[in-house]
């Protein structure tokens, strides 16, 4: 990498550890700027995995007074994430390079819907905490186990926007505050990313020096983003989520049929 590649890497991972920490999809801010430096798709992704455990920690210790009294919830949820995510890791490198290379458009893609409609997913999720006369498990019941482990499948293979589906599925099944259910959120990230992250370290060739770039920027970012990120206006993070997904999109289809 050139000086200039890699602050811009360092500053992607400043940004997606912030953006993690409030709400999650940071992967779509590193993962467009890894594939502009050159590396490939399965590259990018396993050096982002990486690189982003110290910012998911870090986001998870910036939410540490959310946590109290969540220990049983926590211990359970994060057996499930972690089952989940080690799983989309060897999805990732068992499947074929070119079936990555076709996935992830599609799963970018969904994920930038994600994002746009996340506050019609917030008040959904209002809506059904405040009716009146629906059951609501506290810890989520058996839907939630399920809801909980098929996206971390996903957030082991490609973990743009899964902080999203977790805050979704949580908050749609436990009754409890969102900003508690935020900070449960976070370790959840930190489990599928570190066990993800342990699984690449054996069998994966990630790039190092991205790896160190992500990792430094991302620890900072989560408690930037810990700190001051409840205060950026939704909108325009949203805008710019959106606005570096489409980049990535068009990256990966000129890569794979341009």
């Amino acid at each position: 990498m050139t000086i200039w590649e890699m602050l811009a890497v360092l500053a992607a991972g400043i940004g997606a550890g912030a953006i993690n920490a409030v709400v999650g999809s940071g992967t779509l801010i590193t993962f467009p700027v890894l594939l502009a430096t050159g590396l490939s798709p399965v590259t990018a992704t396993v050096s982002n995995a990486l690189g982003q455990v110290s910012g998911a920690i870090s986001g998870a210790i910036g939410y540490r007074a959310e946590l109290t009294g969540q220990r049983r919830r926590v211990i359970r949820l994060s057996i499930v994430a972690a089952i989940g995510g080690i799983s989309g890791a060897v999805l990732l490198l068992t499947l074929p390079p070119t079936a990555f290379e076709t996935i992830v458009p599609v799963l970018v893609a969904i994920a930038l819907v994600l994002v746009i409609l996340q506050p019609r997913i917030a008040k959904a999720v209002q809506r059904r905490r405040t009716r009146k006369g629906t059951p609501v498990h506290p810890d989520g019941g058996p839907l939630l186990i399920v809801g909980l482990l098929l996206a971390s499948v996903y957030g082991g293979y490609f973990t743009a926007a899964q902080g999203i589906i977790y805050v979704a599925l949580m908050g749609m099944l436990i009754n409890d505050s969102l900003q508690r259910l935020n900070a449960v959120k976070n370790v959840l990230a930190a489990v599928v990313n570190s066990v993800a992250a342990l699984f690449f370290v054996f069998v994966a060739e990630p790039d190092w020096t991205a790896v160190l770039l992500i990792a430094v920027g991302s620890a900072i970012g989560g408690q930037l983003g810990a700190r001051y990120g409840r205060r950026l206006p939704p909108t325009a993070l949203r805008a710019l989520i959106v606005a570096v997904g489409t980049v990535a999109i068009v990256q990966l289809l000129l890569r794979r049929y341009g």
